[in-house]
């Protein structure tokens, strides 16, 4: 795809501002604590990038979906953590909010968000609902003007330093699976609101995630977001964007290593010369800059798809995400046999860019979702 002028400076904007701020030292500061960074997510809510595709009646800069994903796969390009600093308040955590939230929530919580002053996570997977995320168990049952929700998130990322989380909760437990789910704004310093230990993550380090545990929380009826019973549409609506998210990223992992290994195979001299001469590595480098132009190519006609609530988007977003996440994976396996033994070791990016890849193809959907997903629209 030709980006147009504006894109192109968009796309200049972003690779500047993340070869300039995610420093080496910062990546490492990120690997060593596995904290999240609250100065480089200040510095990122300046440049407005919190609000990249959030209108700008909500505080976002009122971009579109194709600077939503040159904006994740440049930052992930160089850093896959800090790009979910920025791909979270546009999609998972903003996206139901804007979907259907009363115009008194979207004020009330999307504006903060874009402006980077508050962050909100995203509640639906459980202990016994990963991939049959309909089969949660978490509930909401009303008494009087609240509802008092009970229950165990987990996997959640961003819950242990989210202000709020989307929270989903069956709320009619007479009907059987996704049907009877709700979704709820809760604040994260509600009483009875608690969370699991960080989990110990191969990679991501640096954006904390953890269970988040629910007592008897008494959520107003005003935080009920979007029609009772009605929630998991939504939900699955949400994760459309979030996948497109998920593939952006997954090609901008691919281009690091890419990137990372054409170095290496100039410099490393084996048998008198550069390995970039011998046919088996050039062969690899060529192969790996094929997949991901191809993946590029998918993910971005699939930003320009205009409409956005059709079949046809969701099941695009479900390739793109399945396509891109995969050759993701191969890519980064290859880089590191491009470094051979240096691959191994932690100094070298590669072998923070493969741990960082193999999430891809397992969050948000794993690929196994993303072909259930996509057979079950071609196949009505």
């Amino acid at each position: 795809m030709k980006l147009s002028q504006a894109h192109q400076m968009m796309q200049k904007l972003f690779r500047q501002f993340a070869e300039t701020e995610f420093t080496t030292e910062l990546l490492d500061k990120l690997e060593e604590t596995g904290e999240f960074d609250r100065d480089i997510h200040d510095k990122m809510s300046k440049c407005g990038f919190m609000g990249v595709k959030i209108p700008v009646a909500y505080g976002g800069q009122g971009g579109d979906n194709l600077a939503y994903v040159l904006m994740v796969e440049e930052f992930a390009r160089v850093s896959p953590v800090l790009s979910l600093y920025t791909n979270t308040p546009n999609s998972l955590a903003a996206g139901p909010l804007l979907y259907c939230g009363t115009e008194e929530q979207k004020q009330k919580y999307v504006v903060p968000v874009a402006k980077g002053d508050k962050l909100i996570s995203f509640g639906l997977t459980e202990p016994g609902a990963g991939s049959d995320a309909g089969g949660i168990l978490t509930t909401a049952v009303p008494d009087g003007d609240y509802y008092v929700l009970n229950g165990r998130k987990t996997f959640i990322s961003a819950a242990p330093f989210s202000d709020y989380s989307i929270i989903y909760a069956k709320t009619d437990k007479t009907q059987r699976g996704s049907r009877g789910i709700s979704m709820f704004i809760v604040d994260m310093k509600l009483p009875g609101v608690s969370f699991g230990k960080d989990e110990a993550k191969m990679g991501l380090i640096g954006y904390p995630t953890s269970d988040i545990i629910l007592e008897d929380v008494r959520v107003h009826k005003s935080d009920l977001l979007g029609p009772l019973h009605k929630g998991f549409a939504t939900a699955m609506k949400t994760l459309d964007g979030g996948r497109l998210g998920v593939a952006a990223q997954s090609v901008g992992i691919a281009q690091g290593c890419l990137d990372e290994s054409i170095k290496y195979a100039k410099e490393r001299k084996q048998f008198g010369q550069p390995i970039a001469k011998f046919q088996a590595v050039s062969f690899m480098i060529a192969t790996m800059a094929t997949e991901i132009e191809a993946a590029r190519e998918l993910v971005y006609n699939t930003a320009a798809i205009e409409n956005t609530e059709s079949a046809d988007y969701t099941t695009r977003c479900a390739m793109a995400k399945y396509f891109a996440s995969e050759m993701c994976n191969r890519v980064a396996y290859n880089a590191v046999q491009i470094h051979g033994g240096y691959g191994f070791i932690k100094e070298y990016k590669v072998e923070r860019f493969y741990r960082d890849a193999r999430i891809t193809s397992i969050y948000e959907g794993t690929s196994q979702v993303q072909q259930m997903v996509i057979s079950g629209n071609l196949l009505k």
